[in-house]
């Protein structure tokens, strides 16, 4: 996929996820085949009074290009300026994130809330686009709620305020993550504009990106929460994409040995503090589907170094 001056590796580009995309996660992902990633959400109101927590989120490796920074916000100025400062980094385009369904997100006016403002989200995208001489996508969601699905309409304004590329996910807010996502309206924006838009919504498996791909026309497909514990499915997408062929799911010594490298990786940009209570939520979804794995649940979720995430690793190997 190509936005602008930048091409994506592939079509199969990782979700932003506050507190699971960090730089550690982003980098494995892309290793797996991951076209493109996000950092996780930045607040622009956070960057403009420089909150160190805040600050640290862009923190970037070379080896993910093309990689966005991911900004939430309500006010024009705010975001057109805060992302003005960003793109100054090493970033490769700047995402404003119009889809988080999250309470103290939305509470503020902000994330999806901005659905129910079509004028105030092309005030934010024209301004913002104005203010940068990097690329500049958006992600939304089909609508706030049932009663008001207006992707077409606001994807519509988002392209004429100058944005790039938009990314789509087919549930509206008051959904949050639950019920199917419609691709349906994917197709619809698709067909109502001529940038870049990424599908979003129920992408579990490979066939399930292909099979998005055929019935929406979308020009990428974003995995957020199937990619949990399972960068794999970037490669095993990729590849049934291009040959129609499914590759075998990762074995145990394969997924211990990603698990141990993912947890020797957070330790060293996090401190073994909290890189390995951090890693404890990643164990979860990496042991989903290993027989026998749930008995060590408990110990999981309560490891404190990485001594005791290897013990528990050999434990599960030798019941299995």
């Amino acid at each position: 996929m190509q936005f602008k001056n930048l091409t994506t590796s592939s079509n199969v580009i990782l979700a932003p996820m506050a507190g699971i995309t960090d730089l550690p996660f982003r980098v494995i992902c892309k290793q797996f085949g991951c076209g493109m990633s996000y950092t996780e959400m930045v607040s622009a109101k956070g960057l403009l009074y420089e909150s160190d927590k805040t600050c640290e989120l862009l923190n970037i490796d070379s080896i993910e290009y093309p990689v966005g920074a991911q900004l939430f916000g309500s006010d024009p100025d705010i975001v057109s300026n805060m992302a003005k400062r960003v793109a100054q980094s090493n970033v490769d385009f700047i995402d404003i994130n119009m889809g988080c369904p999250a309470p103290k997100i939305t509470k503020n006016g902000e994330g999806s809330a901005l659905l129910k403002n079509p004028e105030l989200i092309g005030d934010i995208v024209y301004q913002t686009a104005k203010a940068i001489d990097k690329p500049l996508t958006v992600k939304i969601r089909m609508g706030f709620d049932a009663d008001n699905i207006n992707a077409v309409e606001v994807a519509k304004i988002i392209q004429q305020a100058g944005a790039a590329a938009i990314t789509l996910h087919g549930r509206t807010r008051e959904q949050f993550y639950s019920g199917n996502a419609n691709w349906d309206i994917i197709r619809q924006v698709k067909n109502a504009i001529n940038i870049p838009l990424i599908g979003n919504g129920d992408i579990k498996t490979p066939q399930d990106a292909k099979r998005m791909i055929e019935l929406t026309g979308c020009d990428a497909v974003m995995i957020g929460r199937a990619a949990q514990g399972n960068p794999w499915i970037f490669k095993r997408t990729i590849h049934y994409l291009n040959t129609n062929e499914l590759l075998p799911e990762p074995t145990l010594d394969e997924k211990i040995a990603l698990i141990i490298r993912h947890a020797t990786d957070l330790i060293k940009y996090k401190g073994e503090y909290i890189g390995i209570r951090e890693m404890r939520s990643h164990l979860m979804s990496y042991i989903k589907g290993i027989p026998s794995a749930t008995r060590f649940r408990k110990e999981l979720t309560t490891v404190s170094s990485l001594d005791d995430v290897k013990y528990q690793l050999n434990a599960i190997q030798l019941n299995n």
